[in-house]
């Protein structure tokens, strides 16, 4: 597959601040909307946009960006800390322009200095050690002074910065902004599997990366996006680039907006004729258990990618959304199921393709990520290379047998920042007889069918290892249990991992958020149906379910699991528990359990005291 367009509509760039200039410069452009901000009130029932235009924006880039280098020197690296919204686009744009490294940070609540979001800054500050940070001055009040070392940075305010710019003559700068081969953004690892890790990325690669997802999505200058997902880093940033690259249009919601009301997504859709759409997989059921009724009509017919990030990505929850939402236009042949990961800036493949009129296959209930056979007018060769290796040898694995992903590209990012080893390990692969160097994903696939589908299987860092050898990856059996008592449990917050890492002794483990309205009721029926199906559905034996309220189960920022970190919590007694069972493999009959089990349901609610089953298994 080609990445690249030589179309004369599309000004092919170095870099990607250097689209703004030529897209503003064009009439027909100036006055387009490039970002709408989608402000809803949901006290108020109704939603507020603010609009930003080609124009606008390269003005106030070019602004912020002398006002940056007013204070700053070209290569200081600066935390940028932004509510989302069109002032964290701005603001990253003109990091970029200004010749800076960003190091975009969600700006953590002051009142809780030992969050997750408190504790990633003061990570970040330490690992990238920023010459500054620039954010609202709102958050400067609050967030500078939570912590000594933030104490101690220079701070500077948005308004700060955007006043010392002046005023700019339209095309006259005295800076030349970010080079293909200088840094350009700190882009920090979801954390799903270990420790969030700072990603190097260069202006050059993520160029690249944008231009090879415009020409898989098939972006163009009519393109319309809606995008909720977190604008700092891996798809939600990706896809701000990508805008500008196409010299599309797009509509921008924070997380919060669609975790409130999830309904706005498909609304945004509907009202702004959207042709892409990106988002995590599990906002799919998500939006049929709370978005399916609603007075507005919702008209989806516009939509040519509907982009499903985060894998895994079950067939059957796709079939059952595309069916609930047919009725209103949802095409099936608009679902584009993707992979990404920030070592490789974000985007890796999609299976998409505009001309399949078949529909895609499965393997082992999961779609697949990418579709790796040339078509016969696509001359060029591939520029991101996948390869299924063993993850032993590192030699290539033939098609049907499942390896670890290695991927290959101009995309791939410069390693970790401070992590010299680890950037040796993950970036400086090679497979045999060849030179260029490949990324170790972490993650396990396998290549199957006449026209070589990548399916992504899980995380080798997340597979159960079983008594009997082999394993099983978690997230299979974490589906068991929720489809075991839907009405009960949360979707996408159940966790399956061992008590010990990578070893066959451990006992396997299930924990399982509560719906509040499925609070109450048999905790042991419960319990007992979670390890049934795992069993039935997977052959693994679970030992030890625990029932907890709502977000207790960690996870990172884009809504992946982070099971590593649910077992260091449960070893380390911090995880709230409303009700626990443990079993051992035994062989009492069915109806002793059960009566024992009745009699044991009274250690709801009580951390110490334990429900011990003998396993009918």
């Amino acid at each position: 597959m080609s990445t690249e367009n030589y179309d004369p509509c599309y000004p092919d760039q170095l870099v990607v601040h250097r689209y703004l200039p030529v897209w503003a410069k064009l009439p027909a452009f100036a006055s387009k909307p490039a970002f709408i901000w989608a402000d809803d009130d949901d006290t108020a029932g109704a939603t507020s946009y603010a609009t930003l235009t080609y124009s606008q924006l390269d003005s106030a880039v070019e602004i912020m960006a002398s006002g940056l280098l007013a204070t700053l020197r070209r290569a200081d690296t600066v935390l940028v800390l932004a509510s989302p919204g069109l002032l964290l686009v701005k603001l990253l744009f003109a990091c970029q322009r200004a010749g800076l490294t960003a190091v975009p940070i969600i700006p953590p609540d002051p009142s809780k200095p030992g969050s997750p979001p408190h504790a990633h800054l003061l990570r970040a500050v330490s690992q990238t050690q920023p010459t500054a940070a620039i954010a609202e001055a709102r958050h400067i009040d609050t967030v500078a002074n939570s912590a000594a070392v933030l104490r101690s940075l220079r701070w500077l305010s948005v308004e700060e910065v955007e006043q010392q710019g002046g005023e700019i003559v339209p095309g006259v700068t005295s800076f030349k902004g970010c080079e293909p081969d200088d840094v350009y953004l700190i882009q920090y690892t979801s954390g799903a599997t270990a420790v969030p890790k700072p990603v190097v990325i260069t202006a050059g690669a993520a160029a690249h990366n944008v231009r090879a997802a415009r020409r898989a999505y098939e972006m163009h200058p009519g393109s319309v996006v809606v995008s909720w997902l977190p604008q700092y880093h891996d798809c939600g940033l990706m896809f701000l680039l990508l805008t500008v690259v196409a010299g599309a249009t797009c509509v921008l919601a924070s997380p919060a907006a669609f975790l409130r009301r999830p309904r706005l997504w498909l609304e945004l859709v509907t009202e702004f004729k959207a042709t892409c759409t990106p988002v995590p997989s599990f906002a799919l059921p998500l939006v049929i258990r709370r978005g399916i009724r609603s007075p507005k009509p919702l008209q989806l017919g516009s939509l040519e990618n509907l982009i499903l990030i985060n894998e895994p990505i079950y067939k059957a929850c796709v079939d059952e959304f595309v069916a609930a939402f047919s009725r209103d236009g949802l095409r099936a042949a608009s679902v584009s199921p993707s992979y990404g990961l920030a070592e490789n800036c974000t985007f890796v493949s999609t299976s998409w393709r505009s001309r399949c009129v078949v529909n895609i296959p499965s393997y082992k209930k999961l779609l697949p990520s990418a579709r790796l056979t040339r078509m016969a007018d696509e001359e060029a060769e591939t520029e991101i290379e996948i390869v299924v290796v063993d993850e032993e040898t590192g030699e290539p694995v033939e098609d049907g047998v499942e390896g670890e992903i290695w991927v290959s590209s101009p995309s791939n990012a410069s390693g970790y920042l401070g992590h010299p080893s680890a950037s040796r390990e993950v970036f400086c692969a090679r497979l045999p007889g060849k030179t260029a160097c490949s990324v170790r994903t972490g993650d396990r696939g396998v290549i199957a069918g006449a026209e070589r589908y990548l399916y992504v299987v899980g995380r080798i860092a997340d597979v159960l290892a079983l008594d009997a050898g082999g394993g099983v990856h978690a997230h299979y059996v974490e589906t068991a249990a929720f489809d075991s008592a839907p009405d009960r449990q949360r979707g996408g917050c159940i966790a399956a991992f061992t008590t010990a890492p990578a070893t066959s002794v451990s006992l396997v483990v299930v924990v399982a958020e509560l719906l509040k309205e499925g609070g109450g009721g048999d905790y042991v029926g419960l319990c007992e149906g979670i390890r049934r199906a795992a069993w039935e559905e997977e052959g693994v034996r679970v030992g030890w379910v625990l029932l907890v309220k709502s977000g207790v189960v960690p996870k990172t920022t884009s809504g992946k699991m982070r099971r590593g970190a649910a077992r260091d919590m449960l070893l380390a007694g911090k995880i709230p528990i409303l009700f626990e069972a443990r079993y051992d493999d035994g062989e009492s009959s069915v109806a002793e359990e059960m009566e024992f089990a009745a009699i044991a349901t009274t250690a709801y609610g009580s951390a110490s005291r334990r429900l011990r089953l003998q396993s009918f298994l």
